[in-house]
């Protein structure tokens, strides 16, 4: 399917522009999208080295392990052909974990070890397995506690109350990610998406990957171990209250807006600010706690980061031209004029419909066209709010599949694609619903 999609992205994008007279700028989207993506790509190494290296350390002190078991009750019905104790269910579960309180820098790198390890039990490299297929169906959901992109876009503007979208936020990332985990368990099924005769099983099932949990397992927490865990747990806990309630500490906060915000939004708020330095500091120490070799082992993951962001450079490179080349033909323009009238009928703003349909494309280019929506109808319309909702519920479902897929080198998507739209325009109608229900 996605080579139909990237096909009739490029034709058309090259015809629409020859017939409005815009070839050159299709020119120049092409060649913007390809530096862009090498540009990300690139920026990513930095990024992804850091938390694979943190990533192997929370392998080889066993950490992941314990995570995976603590939700293995909800991962054993989502991903029934992942081994209980996998490498992968760890992944996966810190993946979502960053996700949902909006750690982008963390969640990606995470995202693309969880795709690895899905490999390693893959039986037909290519072909992208129902687990893989899941995976992504939930990291198109977008599930998140606060929408903080959308919010800061909102404050800048002077926006009253910019935290009024978290509620609406939660209801239509809610709608948006079990609906996307519906349609992809429903499209497994269909034989459409099947597997082909081709695809022959090269794998045995369940091959373990090379995590280093494999290996012999770490000491266990001594007494002053835990002890010392305990701490620091304390330690960090103050932290967040320090950070979500300064006053209480006599902490001068003036111009900050904190202490307009309701309690539990400036906890959240904290939680999200700390969770990175939290991560950091807490793998490094849990691991050396139980006698693992903190440097060695970070230094070894690590070295995983430079050769994924090279590898998915290619991938990125063409979804991002397809993806600017359609932009600079006007057809994003095109698509909203024919669909008005019918769009007036079912109640649905016109004037959203660009972002809509650039959301699953583009994180930069609907980012700029809700900052364009907030400057044209004030950061408290209600257009507004339902664009906040919008972006804060839906996910760049062509990039996340492109990097996360490109990364182990899957050309045939299967129905990831078809269940992440299905998340998109669930999140997209809920947004429009919610916020008119409750604005």
């Amino acid at each position: 399917m996605l080579n139909q999609i990237w096909l009739f992205m490029i034709l058309g994008a090259v015809l629409l522009a020859g017939f409005h007279g815009r070839l050159q700028d299709v020119a120049d989207g092409a060649i913007k999208g390809a530096e862009t993506a090498v540009t990300l790509s690139l920026g990513l190494i930095g990024v992804m080295t850091v938390w694979l290296g943190i990533m192997r350390l929370a392998e080889s002190s066993g950490l992941v392990r314990t995570l995976s078991g603590i939700l293995k009750p909800v991962l054993k019905r989502l991903f029934p052909e992942v081994p209980e104790d996998h490498p992968a269910m760890g992944s996966m579960v810190m993946n979502i974990a960053a996700n949902m309180l909006g750690l982008v820098n963390a969640a990606t790198p995470l995202g693309l070890r969880a795709m690895r390890d899905l490999e390693s039990l893959n039986k037909r490299p290519g072909t992208a397995s129902n687990a893989m297929c899941t995976f992504l169906a939930i990291n198109t959901g977008s599930v998140q506690l606060i929408p903080i992109t959308a919010i800061t876009i909102l404050a800048a503007a002077g926006s009253q109350s910019p935290y009024a979208i978290v509620g609406t936020s939660l209801m239509a990332t809610a709608c948006s990610s079990i609906a996307g985990l519906m349609a992809v368990k429903f499209f497994e099924k269909l034989p459409f998406f099947g597997y082909k005769e081709s695809e022959v099983e090269t794998r045995v099932a369940g091959v373990e990957s090379n995590s280093p949990e494999l290996a012999a397992a770490p000491r266990a927490l001594g007494v002053w171990g835990k002890a010392v865990l305990i701490l620091f747990l304390l330690l960090f806990a103050g932290f967040v209250v320090r950070m979500a309630f300064p006053e209480v500490f006599h902490i001068a906060v003036s111009g900050s807006g904190t202490e307009e915000q309701p309690g539990w939004i400036r906890v959240v708020n904290a939680i999200s600010a700390a969770a990175i330095p939290f991560l950091l500091a807490f793998f490094p120490l849990y691991a050396s706690l139980r006698k693992v070799k903190v440097y060695e082992e970070f230094v070894e993951g690590a070295k995983e980061g430079f050769q994924v962001a090279i590898r998915i450079i290619p991938y990125l490179v063409a979804m991002l031209v397809a993806i600017s080349m359609i932009r600079s033909s006007g057809g994003i323009d095109l698509i909203t004029d024919l669909a008005r009238p019918l769009l007036i009928k079912l109640r649905f703003p016109s004037e959203l419909l660009p972002m809509a349909l650039m959301r699953p494309l583009s994180g930069s280019g609907s980012l700029a066209i809700f900052s364009e929506l907030v400057k044209h109808f004030g950061p408290d319309h209600l257009f507004s709010r339902m664009a906040g909702t919008l972006y804060g519920s839906t996910e760049t479902t062509f990039y996340v599949i492109a990097v996360y897929f490109g990364a182990v080198n899957i050309q045939r998507t299967r129905h990831a694609i078809p269940a992440g739209l299905v998340a998109d325009v669930a999140g997209i109608v809920a947004a429009v619903i919610v916020c008119r229900l409750v604005f």
